[in-house]
């Protein structure tokens, strides 16, 4: 594996970053409270932090967890295994996929409301519903996804109909 010479971010970098950011909006705070909260540290700062663009250096990272009230240890969970040891490898599968839901401002609306819901049956509908919008949006990507035109079973019928007229 080749040594990176430049300091730029990694994919454990990224994953940091990611989680700085989620634990940040489900807490409601903005980047420039978690900055202010972290030591004065500027809000797009944080930004590049939670981007990946810029590596958080252990004393900002120990700032960071304690503003946000998780332990250090939060921040690896999941994380991308660069050696290649295999350790971490089954996390790495699900965990991104939660790390960039819950980066947007509407997943974790939705999440604080979800969990409000008391009613088990009144959350397993909504598990539902937006289990069957997910295949339908996915059934309108593969359709657009494919060659303009007819149709081959309509193709096919029109065809028999114009047999029959003659």
């Amino acid at each position: 594996m080749a040594m990176q010479t430049v300091k730029s971010a990694s994919p454990v970098d990224r994953h940091v970053g990611a989680r700085v950011r989620m634990q940040r909006m489900l807490l409601g705070m903005s980047q420039t409270d978690l900055g202010q909260r972290a030591g004065g540290i500027t809000f797009q700062q944080i930004q590049k932090y939670e981007n990946g663009v810029n590596r958080i250096g252990a004393s900002r990272l120990h700032l960071i967890s304690r503003a946000l009230g998780v332990p250090i240890e939060f921040f690896y969970e999941g994380a991308p295994d660069p050696v290649g040891s295999g350790r971490g490898k089954a996390s790495t599968v699900a965990v991104p996929d939660v790390s960039s839901f819950l980066a947007s401002s509407d997943s974790v609306d939705l999440m604080k409301a979800f969990v409000q819901i008391k009613d088990r049956g009144v959350r397993r509908r909504i598990v539902k519903l937006a289990e069957e919008l997910a295949r339908g949006e996915s059934s309108r990507e593969k359709e657009a996804a494919k060659p303009a035109g007819r149709p081959a079973a309509k193709t096919a019928a029109k065809g028999a109909t114009k047999q029959g007229r003659r």
